[in-house]
């Protein structure tokens, strides 16, 4: 653990002026980011500016946080897909404990549902979970696809969705009554689907499409692609629904944009350049604002979803991607 100095001066700096100018204040709470150029994690409290990095493993891409604020879960991708561990870190003592995954490789896509941590595992084509309170690997599941990338949660955990960024497709995996068993359903989409989430009326998944452009809308009642819409990005990288189910945010990792979505009309309503490489999206719980990782320009804005502004300064970071919200 290090302090940021110089640069998290300049953070800070940045959080200062951006809170002063047409942002309403921040909700209490800490922003965590994933900086792939330190292999660290980002740790700002949004009520006193303090921020620190904790490393992590090699190369970490995603992050995701426990409901209850205590602690966070980052996937160490590596440089090659090759990463063979996660990081937990206890966001009060900001310790890093470093697990190994037992030979799975490549973790990547994670998130938290029912006090366990699931995610991808591109190398081995497997999903996992990992539990906390065991600090062990309980569970893996075949997807059987290339690049599984991220995934989603149906609200009563009984069905999970991944994008295959090699296979063109997107996995419903579906649990019996009591979980003991899991099916697939492999439903063939766009071209490089790697962005995805569950609307929040749980009706439909949408994928992005990195190689073609498109987004796929998925029905979750007959898992079965209802919908494409090209929405002519040049390579997507998130896909966020805000809280409300009214927009969907899009990462264009290729042009820098920001796309947003009307969901009802499935049709995009405003196109903001923010640099080079927009990558992770965050959308507060309020859904005010969000906050989009430019890894190029190594940095991280925050936009007004109200008033479509950009804070006047970013929050500067090595390479930043996944983040993650802790209320408090």
């Amino acid at each position: 653990m290090r302090l940021w100095g110089v640069r998290g001066v300049a953070f800070i700096a940045a959080w200062l002026l951006l809170a002063g100018a047409c942002m309403a204040q921040m909700p209490a709470g800490k922003l965590l980011v994933v900086n792939k150029g330190d292999s660290a994690l980002a740790i700002v409290d949004a009520g006193t500016m303090d921020s620190v990095k904790v490393a992590t493993g090699p190369v970490p891409h995603e992050v995701a946080a426990s409901a209850d604020g205590k602690f966070a879960v980052v996937t160490n991708y590596g440089a090659h897909q090759d990463g063979t561990t996660i990081s937990v870190i206890d966001l009060t003592t900001r310790k890093e404990t470093r697990v190994d995954l037992g030979g799975l490789r490549g973790p990547h896509g994670v998130v938290f549902f029912d006090g366990k941590a699931w995610f991808t595992v591109e190398g081995s084509k497997k999903i996992a979970r990992y539990d906390p309170t065991t600090n062990k690997i309980d569970w893996t599941h075949d997807i059987g696809q290339e690049r599984t990338h991220m995934l989603v949660i149906s609200k009563d955990g009984h069905s999970i969705y991944t994008s295959n960024v090699n296979s063109d497709s997107v996995t419903v995996v579906t649990a019996n009554t009591d979980k003991s068993q899991w099916t697939n359903t492999v439903v063939k989409v766009g071209k490089g689907p790697e962005g995805i989430d569950l609307s929040p009326d749980g009706m439909e998944v949408w994928s992005a499409n990195s190689g073609d452009g498109t987004v796929s809308i998925i029905d979750t009642a007959t898992k079965k692609v209802k919908q494409t819409v090209n929405v002519g990005t040049k390579h997507s990288n998130r896909l966020k629904f805000t809280p409300d189910g009214k927009l969907a945010l899009i990462s264009d990792l290729g042009s820098g944009d920001l796309v947003v979505m009307d969901v009802a009309s499935r049709q995009d309503v405003k196109r903001m350049n923010l640099g080079k490489n927009a990558e992770g999206i965050l959308i507060l719980p309020d859904g005010s604002r969000a906050f989009v990782a430019v890894s190029g320009d190594n940095k991280v804005v925050l936009v007004d979803l109200k008033t479509w502004a950009v804070a006047p300064q970013s929050l500067r970071g090595n390479d930043p991607d996944g983040m993650a919200w802790v209320e408090k």
